[in-house]
């Protein structure tokens, strides 16, 4: 098995991307009745690398020094290619944000992700809604 701390950094995105999307999911399908494209509208906010971004940018000062460094890793590993909807430090970003979601889950911090996402959650505003 791999030490988690050597693994990669777009692997551990992998996961995050995974663990976010699903947290966002089940927030959004349980917090009222509402059609499947209007779910997928609402829940593409947060997702987007751009909603990514922005989530990042809101928990950046609470973050420690340790997470902080998951965080440039996922930066650093990013590709020059970017989604065609993202700007090239949008992508990073969210690719940064992706790889501490996926350390934390992969190091059985399940209650530093919730408290993270929570806070997203209640921080994070989106025009138009």
């Amino acid at each position: 098995m791999v030490d988690i701390r050597e693994q990669s950094p777009q692997a551990m995105a992998f996961v995050g991307d995974a663990v976010y999307t699903l947290l966002i999911r089940e927030h959004i399908a349980t917090d009222k009745r509402q059609p499947i494209n209007k779910l997928n509208q609402a829940s593409v906010k947060y997702i987007s690398a751009r909603g990514q971004f922005m989530a990042l940018g809101l928990i950046t000062e609470i973050l420690t020094e340790e997470e902080q460094n998951m965080v440039r890793r996922g930066k650093n590993a990013s590709k020059a290619s970017v989604a065609k909807h993202a700007s090239v430090e949008e992508y990073r970003a969210s690719t940064g944000f992706e790889c501490l979601l996926g350390y934390l889950k992969l190091t059985g911090q399940d209650k530093r992700i919730k408290y993270l996402v929570d806070y997203i959650l209640e921080n994070l505003k989106f025009e138009n809604q």
